[in-house]
């Protein structure tokens, strides 16, 4: 189940987190992998770490240049993009009154502008191929909101509504665009909280704990399965019952 043996995908933000856990789940089923990143020295490691598997192309997401030429980089490393993961996200949180207008504009452009240049760019080599998965990254505050986050529950929102429109454009050509929403996930920046603020946080989820990013990593997986080919238009909520969507 869920065999990508042969598939290639296009990953941004797979220098650390949500996005290396991806890169590495869809390399272990079998899918050839061009990771996007900042992070050069970070991409070389991972390159020398996971092989041949996983090719790092180095992209500033906030570069609007650079984030198109990206699909072409992409494909002259593992072919025609199959399969794109829009998982790189910027914070820059303040309270609305106190937001400047670049941190506006850098979010939106990491998180949203670049989600869509980045689809815009594979989805004529899916088309012609007669199949193809995109799935963005999105967040619990996309649908709940959050103090301090304007522009990044904004862009996550606007990321979401770009996933529907996008898959009923595409259906008809085999090709599926879908949305993960995790809520809080154990991170490097999350284990760095003190264990009183973690207590606070897991208190807060039914489950009792933060996600890890392994287990969104695994809806991502499924997501670009084959055996998920009916499934379209929707986000799949990873929260430990944070939010109930």
């Amino acid at each position: 189940m869920f065999d990508l043996s042969g598939k290639t995908a296009l990953v941004t933000g797979a220098t650390s987190g949500i996005g290396e856990a991806v890169a590495r789940a869809l390399i272990e089923h079998g899918t050839l992998v061009a990771g996007a990143g900042r992070r050069g020295a970070r991409l070389d490691e991972l390159h020398a770490e996971l092989g041949s598997g996983f090719v790092p192309l180095q992209c500033d997401l906030s570069d609007r240049k650079a984030v198109t030429a990206l699909p072409s980089r992409a494909a002259d490393a593992v072919g025609d993009v199959a399969i794109l993961v829009n998982n790189a996200g910027l914070t820059r949180d303040n309270l609305l009154l106190r937001l400047s207008d670049s941190d506006w504009d850098e979010v939106l452009a990491v998180n949203l502008t670049a989600a869509m240049l980045l689809s815009k760019g594979v989805m004529r080599g899916m088309m012609r191929a007669r199949w193809g998965r995109i799935i963005n990254v999105t967040s619990v505050v996309a649908a709940t909101g959050n103090p301090g986050q304007v522009n990044y529950a904004a862009s996550k929102a606007g990321l979401t509504a770009l996933t529907k429109s996008m898959a009923v454009e595409v259906a008809s050509r085999n090709i599926t665009v879908n949305a993960v929403a995790p809520g809080m996930i154990g991170t490097a920046m999350t284990n760095e909280l003190p264990e009183t603020r973690k207590s606070a946080i897991a208190e807060q989820i039914p489950t009792g704990r933060m996600g890890t990013v392994d287990e969104v990593a695994a809806a991502i997986v499924f997501l670009a399965s084959t055996e998920a080919g009916y499934v379209t238009g929707t986000t799949l909520h990873v929260n430990g019952g944070l939010a109930m969507i």
